[in-house]
């Protein structure tokens, strides 16, 4: 039987927008990026968690976000601090869902 796994999405959110805010969203002076944007990195952060529940090690999902963040956003190879950035990402991800599992 395979194990099914809710993800909580505003778990998620706060975790990609705590760690993981590559186009820099959150430093915008209007507040209401908070509703506007709020699922800007849904796609992402959930491929992330699946990534991880599939086995995947926080390196390599740290490299998907990093590909997200050259390729998909166009913004560039990733330096360094964004890379320290999707690994945190990929680290808080992986120990949300080890508590999440622990509940079960």
């Amino acid at each position: 039987m395979s194990e099914h796994i809710k993800i909580d999405i505003d778990a998620l959110r706060k975790i990609g927008w705590d760690h993981w805010d590559p186009i820099g969203i959150r430093q915008l002076d209007d507040s209401a990026w908070r509703n506007n944007a709020a699922d800007e990195y849904d796609t992402y952060l959930l491929q992330a968690a699946h990534m991880i529940l599939q086995g995947s090690t926080c390196e390599t999902v740290a490299a998907y976000l990093d590909d997200i963040t050259s390729d998909s956003m166009a913004l560039g190879p990733p330096s360094e601090a964004v890379h320290r950035a999707s690994l945190r990402t990929a680290e808080a991800i992986s120990a949300y869902l080890q508590v999440d599992r622990a509940s079960f």
